[in-house]
């Protein structure tokens, strides 16, 4: 195998592959990217047995096929230092041999292991198929990660539950996510092809990659899924991932259906207010209590080594119109829920004590719900 192609090229290729390695595993072939030319076209491949990134790398020069593994972290973090505009040559004579990297006046042997040893994980029958605008994929998973749970006993919380739904007569995608204290529902219209696809839980390591690659682009994005596997083609890159293995549970029975006390808030004024209140405190679970009243919002947070701080929000931000109500947050979890929202905050309350349904009053299709903390 023997091959030239810029180095900007090269690079972006493996800043996307090398990403799904793993730095510590316990299989030396899963540090490594397999490198692979064949008609004409270089493709290079890595994987933790859980995700698996391809990527066709355009603008090769190639002179002779063949394939190899690299280490992908050393691979990449050459190619990286190398000058911009740089033309990287690779040569694998086949076999053990070490593969040859030059660039200019710069050269290095890296060590390879068995391209027979690397893994496929790109194999097996997907018969669901639809696809969706890389904007509606990058929203429907910016609105519900932060809810993802990190909690590995509770493994099919690990991930965004996504399903085909109705809401009010509407067929909808719908993205779910929660971690027992707060939980993201957010839905798109549902796209051709989807309608009988199977509920799935897209694993949090695969929703970030996901995030990252659909950042690039514009275009649509395909995905075909079974019940064990799910693949999205993003223009030049394939990503295919395991699914969790587990049921979401009924999502449904948590969202409360009459809450009737409705404050609604300036989303910049009320993020910010959170923000210096909190600051009273380090700790990471610190609570915010809000004490509402007719079109007045007083924010108070305390701590037994700092001291106490509260902010007064009043009518020219703040709507409320019903009896007065204390309740108290996770001042991290209303931030990441805020974060989300764009222009206006619409919490819809029971009492002080009951989940709290966050609308953004300019995007209906996202509800998010919140447990709140005594205070």
């Amino acid at each position: 195998m023997k091959f030239t192609v810029e180095r900007a090229i090269l690079l972006k290729a493996l800043a996307h592959v090398q990403s799904v390695v793993e730095r510590r595993n316990t299989i030396p072939i899963l540090a490594n990217v397999l490198i692979a030319v064949k008609d004409g076209a270089l493709k290079l491949t890595a994987t933790d047995m859980e995700i698996a990134v391809v990527e066709e790398v355009p603008g090769v020069q190639v002179t002779r096929e063949g394939r190899t593994t690299a280490p992908a972290a050393t691979l990449y973090e050459i190619v990286r230092k190398l000058p911009e505009g740089a033309t990287v040559e690779l040569d694998h004579a086949g076999g053990d041999a070490a593969l040859k990297l030059r660039a200019g006046r710069f050269n290095t042997d890296l060590s390879v292991l068995p391209v027979e040893d690397f893994p496929s994980m790109t194999e097996g029958k997907l018969p669901h198929g639809f696809a969706l605008p890389a904007g509606q994929l990058r929203d429907l998973v910016d609105r519900t990660r932060f809810a993802i749970s990190t909690e590995e006993t509770r493994y099919y919380l690990n991930g965004i539950y996504l399903h085909a739904a109705e809401t009010d007569g509407t067929k909808v995608l719908r993205a779910v996510a929660t971690d027992g204290h707060r939980l993201a529902r957010v839905e798109e219209p549902l796209p051709d092809g989807a309608d009988r696809m199977p509920g799935v839980i897209i694993p949090r390591k695969t929703v970030n990659e996901l995030r990252k690659l659909a950042e690039e682009t514009q275009d649509e994005i395909a995905i075909r899924l079974s019940d064990t596997k799910i693949r999205f083609d993003i223009g030049t890159v394939q990503l295919t991932s395991k699914l969790i293995d587990g049921t979401f549970p009924e999502y449904e029975r948590v969202i409360p259906r009459g809450n009737d006390k409705i404050l609604r808030v300036a989303k910049k004024e009320f993020a910010e207010a959170v923000a210096r209140v909190a600051a009273i405190s380090s700790e990471r679970s610190r609570p915010v209590k809000l004490s509402i009243d007719r079109n007045h919002l007083l924010l108070s947070a305390s701590s037994a080594e700092q001291g106490q701080a509260q902010e007064e929000l009043d009518g020219e931000v703040v709507r409320y119109e019903h009896s007065p109500l204390e309740i108290g947050f996770q001042a991290r979890y209303l931030n990441d829920i805020t974060d989300q929202i764009d222009a206006e905050v619409e919490f819809r309350f029971a009492d002080g004590s009951a989940p709290t349904v966050v609308t953004d009053s300019a995007k209906p299709e996202a509800l998010y719900v919140l447990m709140p903390m005594r205070v």
